[in-house]
């Protein structure tokens, strides 16, 4: 069995304002905030941990850097697009998808 089989996996999105990214994590997306320090808003999905940390001078990635996993994507993708999310990036640009269990 490898190090790290049995840790639970911690998802890192870097932004260049948080307060604005915690907004979107949490009213647009609907994400828990669980824990908020100096370095990070942490959100809680899945069983998983986001930290959404700020980092000064943060250029986005071209490619997803985060993915969440819906039972029913048609009605995820309606609901992201009444909150004005289209094809899904955060409010510093980076690429978020959704994709459906089975």
């Amino acid at each position: 069995m490898g190090i790290l089989a049995n840790a639970a996996a911690i998802g890192i999105v870097c932004v260049r304002e948080r307060g604005r990214a915690k907004l979107f994590y949490r009213d647009v997306l609907g994400l828990a905030l669980v824990h908020e320090d100096d370095f990070a808003a942490v959100f809680g999905v899945g069983g998983i941990s986001i930290r959404v940390s700020t980092v000064p001078g943060f250029t986005p990635h071209e490619h997803t850097v985060m993915g969440f996993k819906v039972t029913d994507i048609a009605e995820t993708v309606k609901a992201l697009t009444a909150k004005g999310v289209a094809w899904f990036k955060d409010p510093d640009g980076n690429v978020l998808s959704v994709t459906q269990f089975g």
